[in-house]
């Protein structure tokens, strides 16, 4: 039933994706009952993707601390008073031996993040490495390594990097409160770039850093509205660092711990806005129980990073995710997601938007 579902005509997939959502629009998702807003997110997830599955992703710190920006979340910001040391970039061999590791315990996606505001050229080949390494072993690949130039982002693609995750992190308005490094509008070049070299996206941001939810209606209405819908959207719930601006600022106040609500709506909004994309459960989850983590997933999320750590934060790890699908009913996504299905036999022209 479920592969008969995921068979829709390239029409019928297509005409459910929009990328003219109003603010207004997305601010009635929102608002709506409870209830009803996770059945519609339901509705949609089911149409496009298989019930019951969620991907498993690990995420490695290749080149941890030192970072120039002032992000004000980041403890590897060198703004940030975290006690967080600044690393050389990971030898090849080693980040391959994490990668193998990670296939080991199930996963099918491997992320490398390293904390620059952009890659040196002289750091190019061995990030090309570790790249064509990680493909080798049959796993998706990903790379999050600050702000990309056309030339970088063509090597990445070369090399054969699946995705490219660069978030936009909040609203447009609230953003130069959260970072004043760089803009909200450099967010959007390296996407676009990213775009041009034929890369993947994988764009989201960070939910619980005190904003209203008019920025969280804005951070989904600039992701939705893009030309073409990231392929990945993960959400994040702040971990609040002591040491770093907003952890300073929000850590043993109310705003410490966004509503568990209000983080599943904006899950399911995402679903509903982006019905084709991977909307991925990232930080955070060590502060969420089990139900609402299967809320998340109620709501349209089938993508979670298992493991102990996710770059410099605590994370469930394997063994306590393995558990839950256990208790859930749910089990690793094996198959290809969808976007990613349907550019490979050409029914994605157009960026599979309308």
């Amino acid at each position: 039933m479920q592969d008969t579902l995921l068979r829709h005509s390239e029409e019928t997939a297509t005409a459910s994706v929009r990328t003219d959502w109003t603010r207004e629009e997305i601010a009635a998702l929102f608002a709506l009952p409870f209830t009803e807003l996770l059945f519609r997110a339901a509705e949609v997830h089911r149409t496009h993707h298989r019930a019951g599955e969620v991907q498993l992703c690990t995420l490695l710190s290749i080149k941890t601390g030192g970072c120039p920006e002032d992000c004000g979340y980041c403890s590897q910001s060198v703004k940030a008073d975290s006690g967080i040391e600044a690393t050389k970039l990971m030898e090849v061999q080693s980040v391959l031996q994490s990668a193998a590791q990670a296939k080991d315990n199930g996963s099918k996606r491997f992320c490398m993040g390293a904390a620059w505001r952009n890659p040196k050229e002289r750091d190019m080949p061995a990030v090309i490495a570790m790249i064509k390494g990680v493909r080798e072993m049959g796993m998706e690949t990903c790379m999050t390594l600050g702000m990309l130039t056309p030339g970088q982002a063509a090597q990445l693609a070369e090399a054969g990097l699946d995705y490219y995750n660069h978030n936009i992190d909040t609203s447009p308005e609230r953003y130069e409160e959260v970072i004043t490094t760089r803009t909200f509008a450099d967010r959007l070049q390296t996407l676009d770039n990213v775009r041009q070299a034929g890369i993947n996206v994988c764009s989201g941001g960070i939910v619980g850093m005190g904003e209203t939810r008019a920025d969280r209606v804005g951070f989904v209405h600039a992701l939705a509205t893009l030309e073409q819908h990231p392929e990945s959207v993960p959400v994040n719930a702040l971990v609040p660092v002591k040491g770093t601006v907003l952890g300073n600022m929000l850590a043993d106040t109310p705003l410490a711990k966004i509503d568990d609500i209000e983080f599943v709506r904006t899950i399911a909004v995402a679903r509903i806005t982006m019905p084709l994309s991977m909307v991925r459960l990232s930080a955070g989850r060590e502060s969420m129980s089990e139900a609402t983590q299967a809320m998340c997933f109620m709501a349209g999320a089938n993508s979670i990073f298992t493991g102990d750590k996710l770059l410099t934060a605590a994370n469930a790890g394997d063994d306590a995710d393995a558990a839950m699908f256990a208790r859930l009913g749910l089990k690793p996504m094996e198959g290809e997601e969808p976007m990613r299905a349907m550019k490979s036999v050409g029914g994605c022209s157009g960026g599979c938007a309308a």
